[in-house]
């Protein structure tokens, strides 16, 4: 293993839920980390969920790293572009990037929609390919000439993926297998530069959408599990000095726990996520 202290990473979607998590166990480990996001102290919350990019940034600061807040929407390709011309001219390099923006079901109540695809709204295909699958790449592109600039280099895109099985919406199933298949074409082609690509599903999380949900409408949460666990498989991947034995892989929380011999934060290792079986020809 490697030490992360004073390694620079970026943590897009950081103003809460995974990437806040992500950014906080990475500045446990010493990194400097660049929290990105939409939502600042002063404005508008997403979905009035709580938490900014400055909390976060004073987390990451809290538990050892340097935080550091930038606002950047990553729709548009501008503030992208500054954000990665920002950290070239304060740090001089990159060794992580973390791709966790998503915002593929900002603005519905009931969460992602359950109906069959010729019900399903035509603008999840726009927000998850503009606000996820894009977003992603010009994130990985733009960060790329950075983390070649030193040996090794770490990019990881956040996912939802369950060992390729369907995941019972169409528009969602797609955009995140397009992640997978994106990594994959990173993965080959910065291969000769020992940049790793890999993607990074956790299982049901206890985000502050989904305590949300819970408090509106209870259901089981014995299945669920914290996003610092996701924050704590980012770290290992980060530290593993042959972590290139994973890249172009779709990897699971549940599977790497086991690998790298990590918990949650309650000292559970909850199990890679399954799609719960059901049956394909029922009314729907």
């Amino acid at each position: 293993m490697q030490t992360l202290s004073g390694k620079i990473a970026v943590v897009t979607g950081a103003s809460r839920g995974a990437g806040r998590a992500i950014a906080a166990v990475l500045g446990e480990a010493g990194e400097t980390v660049y929290v990105t996001g939409r939502t600042t102290r002063g404005t508008p919350a997403v979905d009035n969920l709580p938490g900014t990019i400055e909390d976060t940034a004073d987390e990451v600061t809290a538990r050892g790293g340097r935080g550091i807040a930038v606002r950047c929407d990553h729709t548009n390709d501008s503030e992208v572009e500054a954000l990665f011309t920002r950290i070239e001219n304060e740090s001089g390099r990159l060794d992580i990037l973390v791709n966790n923006i998503w915002a593929g079901y900002e603005g519905l109540p009931t969460g992602l929609p359950q109906a069959p695809f010729w019900q399903q709204p035509r603008m999840l295909w726009d927000t998850m390919f503009t606000a996820g699958v894009r977003a992603h790449l010009i994130a990985s592109q733009l960060a790329t000439p950075l983390l070649m600039r030193q040996s090794g280099g770490l990019i990881v895109s956040t996912v939802a993926w369950a060992y390729d099985e369907y995941l019972r919406n169409i528009f969602y199933d797609v955009s995140k297998a397009a992640i997978v298949r994106m990594i994959q074409g990173m993965a080959f082609e910065l291969r000769p530069h020992g940049i790793a690509a890999v993607a990074l599903a956790p299982g049901f999380m206890r985000t502050e959408r989904i305590l949300a949900a819970h408090a509106a409408h209870p259901f089981d949460l014995s299945i669920t599990e914290s996003p610092e666990y996701l924050g704590r498989a980012v770290r290992a991947l980060a530290e593993d000095v042959d972590v290139m034995r994973h890249t172009g892989q779709a990897l699971t929380v549940g599977d790497l726990a086991r690998e790298y011999d990590f918990t949650d934060v309650d000292g559970r290792q909850p199990a890679a996520f399954r799609m719960p079986k059901a049956d394909a020809t029922r009314d729907m």
